[in-house]
């Protein structure tokens, strides 16, 4: 990977993905714009790159603003597209947003790049949250989707518009599915956004970290570093353009073996049984782990940061800048 003097654009900058991405550009000598509608509970946080801020453009837009996409769409030679509305419990109660930003937005993009910059390599994040129940595990990217909310059938959606932009109109477009993502620079004011991080607020605080069922669901908990290395490899590689990639671990953990090991590593930290409430209980998918052969022979991109090692990492740089993501 050689980002360097590359002038790249990452929608929903100032989020936690995209902040933590905006890092290791700068790292490598990219050109970095950062696009955010800094919507309130959205997570976007200025604080995110306090210690790149002299070396960033930022742009406080809105996706969904088509003239303003038209102008920063145009010499750019990377975009990654993380803007989005991402709360599943959010979607519930108010589905437009999801309508709105997840889809239309990301048609407003698609439709900047088609007129004014067709070979830009573009690359979206989506979720695993849209194949739903799975009768088989691992999951591949051959399995039926079944998604179970408005969230998950919006990022369904905006993905086959990428596919199509791919196919019609020849676009360099690369889908990802994201997992359940972890790690510095997420927002920590509310459950709807990142069960592991949520559950590291709970451990640091003190209050009982709370496990629905009976914990044995399981999932892959995929650190945001390895998140980001999977991002930048795959956008690198001619071979991955009109592909859809799963972003995961193939090696699961469950919930209740996630509690007992934040409780080991914060002293103090306590968890407890919870029954699901209605509406979590209505969008829980069950078991679910990726199957990352694909990501992994075209790339060659695996998992390096141990579920150990990334709660580690997190508590640290929670517990040092809390003031900054607490309130």
């Amino acid at each position: 990977m050689d980002y360097r003097n590359k002038k790249v654009l990452i929608t929903g900058g100032l989020g936690f993905i995209g902040s933590n991405l905006a890092i290791k550009l700068v790292e490598q000598g990219a050109n970095v714009t950062l696009l955010d509608a800094m919507m309130p509970g959205y997570g976007g946080n200025i604080f995110n790159i306090d210690h790149i801020k002299k070396d960033v453009a930022v742009n406080f837009a809105d996706i969904r603003d088509e003239h303003i996409m038209n102008y920063l769409v145009r010499d750019k030679e990377y975009i990654f597209h993380l803007a989005a509305q991402v709360s599943h419990m959010k979607s519930l109660s108010d589905p437009f947003p999801d309508i709105d930003i997840n889809i239309k937005g990301t048609a407003i993009l698609l439709e900047s790049c088609r007129k004014y910059n067709k070979d830009a390599i573009i690359v979206r994040a989506g979720t695993r949250g849209q194949y739903g129940n799975t009768k088989s595990l691992p999951v591949d990217e051959e399995t039926p989707m079944n998604p179970k909310g408005i969230y998950e059938i919006s990022q369904m959606t905006a993905e086959r518009i990428m596919n199509l932009y791919s196919e019609i109109h020849g676009l360099k477009c690369i889908m990802l599915r994201l997992t359940n993502i972890y790690g510095p620079r997420s927002q920590m004011k509310s459950s709807h956004f990142g069960v592991v991080n949520w559950f590291v607020r709970q451990a640091i605080d003190h209050e009982p970290i709370k496990v629905f069922g009976d914990g044995k669901i399981k999932r892959d908990f995929l650190y945001v570093d390895d998140c980001v290395n999977a991002i930048l490899r795959s956008a690198s590689n001619r071979k991955c353009y009109g592909n859809i990639f799963n972003i995961g671990l193939d090696s699961p953990s469950n919930f209740f073996e996630l509690a007992q090991l934040l409780c080991k590593l914060e002293p103090g930290a306590q968890w407890e049984f919870a029954p699901f409430t209605p509406e979590r209980a209505a969008q829980e998918p069950g078991d679910y782990y990726s199957d990352i052969s694909k990501v992994e022979s075209y790339t060659g991109w695996r998992p390096n940061v141990s579920l150990k090692e990334g709660l580690i990492s997190t508590i640290d740089f929670y517990r040092k800048y809390k003031e900054h993501y607490w309130k």
